[in-house]
């Protein structure tokens, strides 16, 4: 699916790759939902997500705290509070910190708290994307709070992007998974 330019292909594309990966953890036996994440003896990919989440939760937990880090930034600019993205003190170049904070703060995390607190988060992002039109959501630099790309690009990477992420990595477990089985 081509990366989404209106309102309407945004909010289509976050409702398919949550149904899809929705399914896709339904499907999942609960040993499968349980176990460790797995990607395979020749698994050669090095991006430290692979390394970091260690099981579903992780992942899990890891679109929950990216939804709310959209809607909270932009909760906090548009009533005049300038506030970048990322919470202090966090940049672009230290996200890998960021995430790594995100899956501490989430080990006592039940996965059906977490999977609740999805539903719940993915639906807030849902109703702040209708709020907004096709020229706010898509108009570089609209907001100037957006920096030099639009607002819709930061949700479309909350969420058709980050579903699909977290998509592949379920796959690629249930795959490996298999194999060995």
């Amino acid at each position: 699916m081509a990366r989404p330019t209106t309102r309407a292909d945004l909010l289509d594309a976050a409702a398919a790759g949550y149904a899809k990966l929705r399914a896709l953890i339904a499907g999942m036996s609960a040993s499968e939902q349980a176990a460790p994440l797995y990607y395979g003896t020749n698994f050669t990919r090095t991006e430290a997500h692979w390394a970091r989440d260690q099981h579903l939760r992780d992942v899990v937990v890891h679109l929950i705290e990216w939804h709310g880090l959209l809607t909270e930034w932009v909760a906090a600019n548009r009533t005049g509070s300038a506030q970048p993205f990322l919470p202090a003190p966090y940049t672009w170049r230290t996200t890998a910190e960021l995430n790594a904070a995100i899956w501490e703060r989430h080990q006592q995390t039940p996965l059906d708290t977490a999977l609740r607190m999805l539903d719940e988060s993915h639906q807030s992002v849902i109703t702040l994307i209708s709020g907004f039109t096709d020229e706010e959501l898509f108009t570089k630099q609209h907001f100037p709070w957006t920096g030099t790309t639009s607002l819709g690009s930061y949700c479309v990477s909350a969420t058709s992007s980050h579903y699909d992420w977290a998509i592949q990595k379920l796959r690629r477990h249930l795959r490996a998974a298999q194999a060995t089985a």
